[in-house]
């Protein structure tokens, strides 16, 4: 039934399925890439915290390196420049933060197209069969629903599958977003713990100097 709703849809639909796996392409990119960002940050600023605390910065950034995900990435941006101090720790915590974002937010454009493309061509689809189907009566000088039923058909079925390929797509996207907004405000809530917790450990050892 499917591929019969697809044949009478004209060739408008053929464009349709190519937006409809393009954007599938790219929502399997992103639901990959979203997926090995993902951790448990708070049990992973727990680890960082405890390292830091009683081995070092080296295995803060060795455990760092091992864990995938942004909040590991703009930790290890921090911690690198610790030796230059809590100034520069922070700059490169923002720098890094703004890298990841954009790694976040990679090819949520192309999603975007296809949201907008899909419906776009579905109505071009619609007036190519509206033009059809009055050429059909302009011919058969009869406007009987026999001669305008193949046109009108055509316009409604790309105007359909454009609208499905956009709200399919649209799903992704949305759970996309969602995920990208859990993650920025992972990185942005433990990287001020982070930070936080520098500034403790300096003061602390500065009193314990003085």
């Amino acid at each position: 039934m499917l591929v019969e709703y697809f044949v009478n849809g004209g060739p408008f639909m053929w464009p349709i399925l190519l937006t409809l796996i393009f954007g599938l392409a790219f929502a399997g990119e992103r639901f990959y890439s979203l997926m090995l960002s993902s951790i448990n940050a708070e049990k992973f600023f727990d680890d960082v915290s405890n390292t830091l605390e009683n081995e070092g910065t080296e295995a803060s950034l060795e455990l760092c390196k091992k864990t995938n995900g942004p909040v590991a990435e703009i930790f290890h941006a921090g911690l690198s420049r610790l030796n230059r101090g809590l100034a520069e720790v922070e700059k490169a915590i923002q720098n890094a933060g703004s890298l990841e974002m954009s790694f976040l937010e990679k090819n949520m454009i192309w999603l975007n197209a296809v949201i907008t493309i899909a419906p776009m061509l579905g109505f071009t689809g619609t007036v190519a069969g509206m033009i059809s189907a009055f050429d059909a009566i302009a011919a058969a000088d009869d406007i009987s629903p026999a001669v305008v039923a193949g046109g009108i058909s055509q316009a409604l079925l790309t105007t359909a599958f454009g609208l499905i390929v956009a709200m399919i797509i649209q799903i992704f996207q949305n759970l996309f977003v969602s995920r990208i907004d859990k993650l920025v405000l992972d990185m942005e809530e433990h990287s001020i713990q982070l930070v936080d917790q520098l500034y403790e450990m300096e003061i602390n050892k500065e009193n314990k100097i003085s």
